[in-house]
């Protein structure tokens, strides 16, 4: 039987690429700059640059700390007068105006078919032109969006596809990339099909027993007479067995027409973050028995509820949000969308802990998207950073009026059948909190979320909340997001008992991989002339707070949804607290650097959200200059109790305490007087059994490099990554933690280095650098496959350091 089944899915994907073909359009010829005529159909191009898109422009640049350089006034970081910033959208070159050309051949297969082109993002104020032909525009950078190229198309051969983008200077508060950054395809359909973003795929009954499964379908019908259609729709799990079918036939001959009908499966396997199982609705489309279309469209089969004073349900069981923000850029390969390294950041996030992603403060990638759904992870999608009131001079306030409806539209209808996606956030921290006309832009973009998807809530996150619960703006959303507002959650629901409440931004503690600065304070607002941040995790901006002044309320209020920490990465721009003058051009944000690696404040996270035992000691143990002086540490972990001891000395035992909101979620000894040697925690149970233990010693001098390979098998082709850490330690293996040494690297064979980053937000050296130093004794290097099978070597050296040899393997999936 299920032989037979698959043959018979083998058939369909057959049969579906002669009734619809996707094209990827990765081959283009780039420039960068304004040049006349360049969208013409016979213009010149033999001299401009080839690239594969997903493209980005400004990534393998120089750092320029004068390149975004702006007197402005960030209302939203306390600023009273406009004041100089630096590094605020990553010191990339990421302005000016880019062309793509690329040249496709018509295929006699082509003859009479409807051929569209889609783009998943252009990046940005995109105008696209066919064979010398004007065909449409859309100004948001983050939007996807397509065009019918059918009137322009020349079926007779060579057709020349253009694109116009165009980066305004103070147009992003943060890096936003440039180009083509994500997939460009061509779609190829016959004149009867299903429309774009036509299938809405919804399971309003969902039970142990049965799910109902509502599906409505978009069919079009350019061929200008009536035309007898039958649509049917057959479900499969992720075995490939049909498990529902059902048929509708209607007579089309409108433009185009929604085709709606219930199917239902028996004891249906429930999408969660443990278990995310996924089914396929296959929709075949059939005019007068020929088949003429067939669309793929994944769904999972979950609940979802939001209580005001119980918190957030999926399936029926409560589930706390333990969510990150996370921007688009990718750290060193910038905004080019590469599946890869997505999904090694939300591996990393899971393993933290994390079972949820804010996509601050945009639309995401599609992949993004398709990660969650099948890694089991909760998103909620963004779709603003501003409405009509800008916080950049060019940002998208001068387009809001004519595009927020499209854009939105657009957004919806895109992403609404991923089960992972639990709510629309129409705007982050928006300027009309405070103003009169704020609760109507409100409504209307929470109304277009609710008629485009019934089944989700809108929401927004809130900065200045009192203002905007004054002016109605919070009443107009399903769910009220409070970003930095701990000490306000009981408050309000108390004072609005039906408010739905959540952390939309929380935390935003900084904090620079492996640095420790004393004395070791809680301390707002912190600034030192080495433009770092300490690692004890007790710093942070003025509106924010540190990791605990947020656990502590999300524990102690069960109403609260859950939280969106600021953020999962360091990301590229928003160098804060060195905005001003000052090389910084990275964020210190992040819970991960900007090269991947984890900071000590993971291992917090991960003690508090995961189930996993965690024991982690900082700082490290290298302080002869504090000899004889105390060194406190901190120990991560959700053991209840533990012991510290330094060269076998006992440090005492420690046990978290609920009175204190440090002690509750750390253990610490804070008059550890430092000599060199072991550091060592052991932890025990309640029985006071040993149960776990770790220790950090102190490194002698650098002796060689060590290599940890996250992948030695990666696929052929031309995309995949390998992420390579490389450290310095002694000879024993001790990570030497204060290390900087300059390291060269070479790739040889069926791979390439893709770029280099040592997680340092003051290093000015490029990512594509064959050489960096190390960032207190680590750095990370990124291994590109070719599109050929074989082995690659990579070897990293410098110095009087014993170089380190590693080999992955490329190979064809």
């Amino acid at each position: 039987m299920l032989r037979g089944l698959l043959f018979f899915v083998l058939a369909v994907c057959v049969l579906s690429a002669v009734a619809r073909e996707q094209i990827p359009l990765t081959a283009w010829k780039f420039h960068l700059g304004d040049i006349s005529g360049a969208f013409q159909q016979n213009f010149d191009d033999r001299d401009w640059t080839e690239v594969h898109v997903p493209h980005d422009w400004a990534i393998n640049q120089p750092f320029d700390m004068r390149i975004d350089m702006q007197s402005v006034q960030v209302l939203e970081d306390g600023d009273k007068a406009p004041k100089m910033r630096t590094g605020r959208t990553g010191a990339l070159p990421a302005f000016g105006v880019g062309y793509y050309r690329t040249d496709i051949i018509s295929e006699p297969s082509m003859i009479g078919k409807r051929i569209r082109v889609e783009f998943d993002g252009a990046m940005s104020l995109s105008k696209v032109y066919l064979n010398g032909q004007y065909v449409g525009e859309w100004p948001y950078g983050y939007s996807s969006f397509a065009f019918d190229l059918t009137d322009k198309w020349n079926y007779g051969g060579k057709n020349v596809l253009a694109v116009r983008l165009e980066n305004k200077t103070e147009s992003s508060r943060w890096y936003s990339g440039a180009g083509l950054y994500r997939h460009v395809r061509l779609v190829v359909t016959n004149p009867v099909c299903i429309g774009h973003w036509g299938t809405f795929v919804t399971t309003p009954e969902v039970t142990e027993r049965k799910g109902k499964v509502h599906v409505a379908t978009r069919i079009e019908n350019h061929t200008g007479e009536l035309q007898n259609v039958h649509l049917e729709n057959l479900i499969l799990n992720a075995q490939g067995e049909i498990v529902a079918q059902k048929s509708i036939r209607k007579s089309l001959k409108s433009v185009d027409d929604i085709f709606e009908h219930d199917l239902a499966v028996s004891r249906p396997l429930l999408w969660n973050v443990d278990t995310p199982h996924l089914y396929q609705l296959i929709s075949n489309i059939y005019v007068n028995s020929e088949l003429v279309d067939t669309h793929v469209t994944g769904f999972g089969f979950r609940t979802i509820r939001f209580d005001a004073n119980k918190g957030f349900f999926l399936n029926g069981k409560a589930v706390k949000l333990k969510g990150v923000c996370l921007h688009h850029d990718l750290g060193p390969l910038g905004a080019a969308v590469n599946t890869r390294a997505i999904e090694r950041q939300l591996e990393i996030m899971k393993e933290m802990g994390c079972n949820a992603i804010r996509t601050s403060h945009n639309p995401p990638a599609p992949e993004l998207l398709d990660l969650c759904d099948r890694m089991g992870i909760l998103v909620q999608v963004e779709a603003f950073d501003e409405w009509r009131i800008g916080k950049n001079k060019n940002g998208y306030h001068l387009y809001f009026d004519e595009w927020a409806e499209r854009d939105l539209q657009s957004l919806v209808r895109r992403d609404r059948n991923h089960p992972s996606i639990i709510m629309w956030s129409i705007g982050n921290e928006i300027r009309e909190q405070g103003k009169e006309n704020g609760a109507k832009v409100a409504r209307a973009l929470a109304e277009i979320c609710h008629r485009e998807d019934p089944s989700r809530p809108a929401t927004a996150g809130f900065n200045g909340h009192v203002a905007a619960i004054k002016n109605g703006l919070a009443e107009a959303v399903d769910l009220v997001g409070f970003n930095y507002k701990p000490h306000d959650y009981k408050k309000q629901h108390k004072a609005h008992p039906n408010f739905i409440i959540y952390g939309s931004e929380t935390a935003s503690t900084v904090s620079s991989r492996g640095e420790y600065k004393f004395p070791v304070e809680e301390r707002r607002g912190a600034y030192y002339e080495d433009y770092h941040v300490s690692s004890y995790d007790l710093e942070y901006p003025n509106w924010a707070s540190t990791p605990d002044t947020e656990f502590e309320q999300q524990d102690d209020c069960e109403f609260i949804l859950g939280e969106f920490v600021w953020t999962g990465f360091d990301y590229l721009g928003e160098p804060t607290p060195y905005n001003a003058g000052t090389p910084a051009r990275s964020s210190y944000f992040g819970i991960v650097d900007l090269a991947g690696m984890k900071k000590d404040r993971f291992y917090l996270y991960q003690s508090k959200w995961s189930n996993k035992p965690v024991l982690h000691l900082l700082p490290h143990w290298n302080w002869e200059e504090r000899m004889g002086q105390s060194v406190p540490v901190f120990c991560y972990t959700n053991y209840l109790k533990a012991e510290l001891f330094v060269n076998g000395k006992s440090m005492g035992m420690k046990e978290k305490n609920r009175l204190d909101k440090y002690e509750r979620y750390r253990l610490m000894w804070k008059d550890v007087i430092y000599q060199p040697g072991e550091l060592k925690v052991v932890a025990y149970d309640e029985a006071g059994i040993p149960v776990d233990s770790t220790c950090v010693k102190t490194a002698g001098p650098t002796y060689r490099l060590r290599a940890t390979v996250d992948r030695r098998e990666i696929s052929a082709d031309g995309k995949d990554l390998s992420y390579v850490m490389v450290e310095v330690v002694d000879k024993e293996g001790n990570l030497c933690p204060k290390a900087d040494n300059l390291l060269f690297f070479d790739v040889e064979g069926k791979a390439s280095l893709k770029a280099a980053c040592n997680g340092d937000p003051t290093d000015h050296t490029p990512f594509f650098s064959p050489y960096m130093r190390v960032f207190n004794g680590k750095l990370m290097l990124i291994v590109e496959a070719a599109e050929s099978a074989g082995q690659a070597t990579l070897r990293a050296y410098g110095g009087h350091l014993l170089p380190v040899i590693e080999k992955i393997n490329v190979i064809n999936k």
